[in-house]
């Protein structure tokens, strides 16, 4: 008689959720947001948010910002970013010679800067290919982070980061991986028809726009580093944990 209970229990609360909540469904790789909530498609209102930044120089992957979003939330939902606001997204699919850093305003829906990104130097040349989370590799990391505190460093105004996914990026912190400004990240190695250079591991960016950037993003945003690595894509418990979204929620993502 308990164990009946407990499945009819069981029955009831799912029943619940799913009238108030969506579900995100993880197969072979590339989810797919299926249920509806109160007659809104919610795939639907997800793309229309895609389309609601203006992405007017690099276009940002509409998959890479998927997983971008699908962890933003997760960690929004679960209470880890103390400022929700801004999801920065580096794609290290693209060549290194591509504005492929993006910082988004998830309250007005703009995109605030679009610039360049170094890898580490053991992660590829023009292209980054392979990753770390080990000491002295001297590679970039995958996953997830949240930005920590700012401090002045060898490197200058820096943003300390903190790896959230174990196995791929959560030695992060102490390896020395951190939001820094480089004056091998510029664009005139680019008119010269050369990549700009590469980093330690660091997701450096340009002494131009360095200072905006850590400025904006410090202390409790979220950062994503994606490369379309098997292993992560398979393996990471953020991109693969099923996840629900309140309808309030959502509707704070539309508007």
């Amino acid at each position: 008689m308990k164990s009946r209970l407990i499945l009819k229990t069981g029955i009831v609360l799912i029943a619940l959720l799913s009238q108030s909540f969506t579900v995100f469904n993880e197969n072979n790789l590339a989810y797919q947001l299926e249920v509806k909530i109160h007659g809104e498609d919610v795939q639907s209102a997800l793309n229309q948010l895609y389309d609601r930044f203006d992405f007017c120089e690099e276009q940002l992957s509409k998959s890479v910002f998927d997983r971008a979003l699908k962890g933003y939330i997760y960690l929004r939902q679960l209470g880890e970013l103390e400022n929700p606001q801004y999801l920065t997204i580096v794609d290290f699919s693209l060549s290194s010679k591509k504005k492929r850093l993006w910082l988004l305003d998830m309250q007005n829906k703009v995109v605030l800067m679009n610039e360049l990104v170094a890898h580490g130097r053991n992660s590829g040349d023009e292209f980054a290919k392979w990753f770390s989370n080990s000491f002295q590799s001297k590679q970039s990391s995958l996953g997830f982070y949240v930005t920590a505190e700012t401090y002045n460093g060898k490197h200058r105004f820096s943003l300390k980061l903190r790896g959230l996914e174990s196995g791929f990026n959560t030695n992060a912190f102490a390896r020395g991986i951190v939001i820094h400004g480089a004056n091998y990240v510029d664009e005139s190695f680019i008119d010269k028809g050369q990549r700009i250079g590469r980093s330690f591991g660091c997701p450096a960016v340009s002494q131009k726009v360095n200072t905006e950037l850590v400025n904006t993003i410090k202390e409790g945003t979220c950062l994503f580093i994606h490369y379309p690595d098997k292993r992560y894509l398979s393996r990471s418990k953020i991109l693969n944990n099923d996840l629900y979204i309140p309808m309030e929620l959502l509707k704070q993502l539309q508007e």
